[in-house]
């Protein structure tokens, strides 16, 4: 098998997995409990914390342990505060976790969404479903992104009006790995808080970012990027699914989704996920100490797959992750190209995993202006730790091969 779908799924590293096993069976203990084998248990899980927030320059209470990224990027989004009603029927307006397309808000509240609240969030147009869908939710306005998936700040400065109150942007994309530049986005909004001060204007104005695809190929400070909620995956880093995590900055109040027990600060109740914090906290650790060296050894790879492979149009050409390569073979359909290869145990995607398994054409290349048949010709890479230098040869001459024949079927 050669498996070059990384962006969507990583194995959990075997040395996490080790890491974590005492606290299935002998360290099993609920951490709320009073009794000391308890008390042990919840000061290695508060350490864990402490390495995952070390990571990014934070602190251990600045975290909130999450079951995953999606569920981070709904909650950073109860940062926003809603205005004052001017009758009983426009009540406060509370969200609740939401999943891939399902509204959180009644028809009612809806229109009501679209009618106040239409521009106090702002969200990249290319963002994943995780904060797209639930940006839609609140009414917000897309920002555009320029040809090569980095974000248009000219379009963003003009969107910034004085209602706006939150600001996603994706630290790295999910389909394309375009990384933006979020130190200037940064500045921008400095600029903005600025003049909304000189004016009087007391809305707040947050920067949140989901960076769950960019916590093992970037090094990652929130001071430096300037953000006050940062979404993180301890699935994309070779840790285990469904634990995630939001760095909450002391500017962004939130509002729990998940109410009972009090844990994580009253954010999200529930009892700990101690082996899965443990494991995350590991793979946080391995990350940061290979950190080089996978960057230079996926730079290598993609130059050597771009240099064998033929017949094809690279969509990613700068800005973006090192171990993304994007690729369109016109006049053939991705969809078909990716079963073909599966049957060669080469795996690749189309894109993000959940909108394929939709069917749905790419949000992402149809806003960096691909036409139709570039869109469904697409296939992205993402390199690994399961792979190695071998592989991506092998890989080449298995891509090669199978283009050359569903091309020379298309063409009869």
């Amino acid at each position: 098998m050669i498996y070059l779908d990384h962006a969507a799924a990583t194995p959990v590293d075997a040395r996490v997995l080790k890491a974590m096993e005492p606290y299935f069976t002998d360290d099993f203990f609920n951490p709320s409990a009073a009794y000391l084998p308890a008390k042990k248990v919840s000061a290695e899980y508060e350490e864990a914390k402490s390495k995952i927030a070390h990571a990014i320059g934070a602190k251990q209470s600045d975290l909130v342990i999450t079951a995953g990224a999606t569920e981070a990027n709904n909650l950073a989004f109860t940062a926003m505060t809603t205005r004052k009603c001017s009758s009983s029927s426009e009540r406060s307006l509370a969200p609740v976790v939401t999943g891939l397309g399902r509204s959180v808000f009644s028809t009612s509240e809806n229109m009501l969404l679209g009618r106040e609240h239409s521009s106090r969030l702002l969200y990249l147009e290319t963002e994943h479903d995780s904060v797209r869908r639930v940006a839609e939710q609140y009414g917000g306005l897309a920002v555009k992104v320029l040809p090569n998936g980095v974000i248009d700040l000219e379009d963003l400065k003009a969107k910034i009006t004085d209602d706006v109150q939150l600001i996603s942007v994706s630290l790295a994309n999910n389909e394309i790995g375009t990384i933006q530049p979020l130190a200037d986005i940064s500045s921008i909004i400095r600029e903005v808080k600025i003049d909304r001060y000189k004016r009087g204007v007391k809305t707040q104005l947050l920067l949140h970012s989901d960076a769950s695809q960019a916590l093992n190929l970037l090094d990652i400070n929130v001071a430096r990027l300037g953000v006050d909620l940062l979404t993180l995956n301890a699935a994309k880093v070779y840790g285990p699914k469904g634990v995630g995590a939001l760095y909450v900055s002391h500017e962004a109040k939130l509002k729990p989704l998940t109410v009972g027990g009090g844990q994580e600060k009253g954010l999200r109740s529930g009892t700990e996920n101690v082996p899965g914090v443990i494991g995350f906290a590991r793979a946080v650790e391995l990350a940061k100490e290979h950190l080089n060296g996978n960057r230079k050894k996926y730079t290598n790879w993609r130059k050597i797959l771009l240099a064998e492979l033929e017949g094809y149009e690279l969509i990613n050409k700068k800005h973006c992750l090192d171990n993304f390569v994007v690729l369109c073979f016109p006049g053939l359909d991705a969809e078909r190209l990716i079963y073909l290869l599966e049957d060669e145990k080469v795996y690749v995607s189309t894109g993000a995993a959940c909108a394929a398994s939709k069917g749905e054409k790419s949000h992402v290349l149809a806003a960096i202006s691909l036409s139709d048949d570039q869109i469904a010709g697409s296939l992205r890479i993402t390199f690994g730790e399961t792979n190695d230098e071998a592989q991506i040869h092998e890989a080449a001459k298995i891509i090669n091969r199978v283009v050359a024949k569903e091309r020379a079927r298309v063409n009869g």
